[in-house]
């Protein structure tokens, strides 16, 4: 971020001024919810914003968030920062570095986002002390979709909870025919099923390498180990359709009970839903596989980040707009539609939410007491962008040649981030 600070410099002057009274709220959301029950998500927002008297616009960057990124260093440049951008994690407070974000505690402090966003949250809407930004959820990562139907056609009698368990599944679900792992090969989807690997059979591994950005842990035999584990998975269980497939239909192998797992956050539910399968007959969900048998939850939360506005009417439009996000109506709506859970931990999910949502709470507050929950690296809440896709290109690298071994793998990941540190 260095390398904008001069740029930014004069816009990192303006304030953010009260609104005059007859302003009308206006906002032009930054974000990259293109498709599936991701886009249907962020209509919830622009509905209820604009029933709220708002005037709802939103820009949509499709793909990875590294596009998002681009647009908004683009803007900024030009001087002319968003208001509101779907941004995450070290992008927060990288962002807030520049001095152009904008300062939400008045209204925070009116609505006391302090007592009811979760604990784990607020360093990260709060980089610095002062809140600027606004938590739409939590989503889990290490979730198991699994279906009833294959298993029980292949002889498996329970959701595997151990990676030995996991492979003798998935070797029995092979012989009877069926794909044992629905899967869409892409930077992110594989590194979202390769930290769950990791997370699973090394929690502290996965705290060195992944949340500290230690080297010498990925280099290590833990993680030669886990790169072992994920070669099995790709040459033996995941079917070669994973090359070219869409993303968002890899749940839908599940549901229609063409392929026993998925490895998946939680929007899956939303895919699931959407799709008309239902909970318990076509699909079950599961912690996914830890080898050291206690509750465990890789975190990621969605969330907006305001900047800096001249005009009253945008101002008036970032506290209508956090407002909005933060109330209740709205974090109840929108998890219900997404999948995941509410940033808001007073929220009742006794009704209307799914009961995979109502285990994640559970999970959730399990893994707080136990120490097991951690920030996803596939999901940009921990290290900074740059080392994430030094790793992530190394592990689609890995899925891509199969004739690339584990140590070479381990060794090439730590090169690559140590290169961007």
């Amino acid at each position: 971020m260095e390398y904008l600070r001069t740029a930014v410099a004069a816009a990192a002057a303006y304030t953010l001024v009260a609104g005059a009274a007859f302003a009308e709220p206006k906002t032009n959301l930054l974000h990259q919810w293109a498709s599936g029950s991701d886009a249907q998500a962020i209509a919830k927002l622009g509905e209820m914003f604009t029933a709220k008297g708002g005037a709802w616009q939103q820009t949509s960057i499709a793909g990875h968030t590294a596009n998002t990124l681009a647009k908004l260093r683009a803007d900024v440049i030009a001087g002319n920062a968003p208001p509101a951008v779907q941004l995450k994690g070290p992008e927060i407070a990288e962002w807030n570095e520049t001095g152009m974000t904008a300062n939400l505690d008045e209204l925070a402090t009116a609505e006391n986002w302090e007592k009811v966003v979760a604990p784990e949250l607020l360093p990260v809407m709060k980089p610095t002390g002062s809140w600027v930004a606004a938590p739409m959820n939590i989503h889990r990562i290490n979730w198991l979709w699994a279906s009833p139907k294959v298993m029980q056609e292949a002889g498996v009698a329970e959701v595997p909870k151990t990676w030995a368990d996991f492979n003798a599944a998935c070797d029995k679900i092979v012989a009877s025919g069926k794909i044992c792992i629905s899967h869409s090969t892409a930077d992110w989807t594989d590194s979202t099923v390769f930290e769950v690997v990791v997370y699973g059979m090394d929690l502290d591994l996965f705290k060195k390498a992944f949340v500290e950005g230690d080297v010498d842990a990925m280099r290590s035999d833990g993680m030669v180990k886990a790169f072992e584990q994920f070669r099995t998975m790709t040459t033996k269980y995941m079917d070669p359709g994973m090359n070219g497939r869409d993303w968002d239909s890899m749940s839908h192998l599940v549901g229609r009970g063409e392929a026993a797992f998925h490895i998946m956050g939680d929007w899956t539910l939303g895919l699931l839903t959407a799709g008309g399968f239902k909970q318990g007959t076509d699909y079950v969900c599961a912690q996914a596989p830890t080898d050291w048998g206690k509750p465990g939850f890789i975190l990621n939360s969605d969330s907006v980040v305001f900047f800096q506005q001249k005009d009253p009417e945008y101002v008036e439009g970032q506290k209508l707009l956090a407002s909005t996000i933060l109330s209740p109506e709205f974090q109840t709506v929108f998890n219900q539609t997404k999948g995941s859970i509410p940033a808001r931990l007073d929220v009742d999910l006794s009704n209307g939410f799914n009961p995979c949502q109502q285990l994640s709470q559970k999970d959730l507050q399990a893994s707080i007491d136990g120490g097991t929950l951690v920030r996803s690296m596939a999901h940009n809440m921990t290290i900074p962008q740059k080392v994430r896709g030094a790793i992530m290109d190394t592990v689609t690298e890995f899925v891509a040649t199969p004739d690339m071994t584990a140590q070479d793998a381990a060794s090439a990941m730590a090169d690559a981030a140590e290169a961007q540190m």
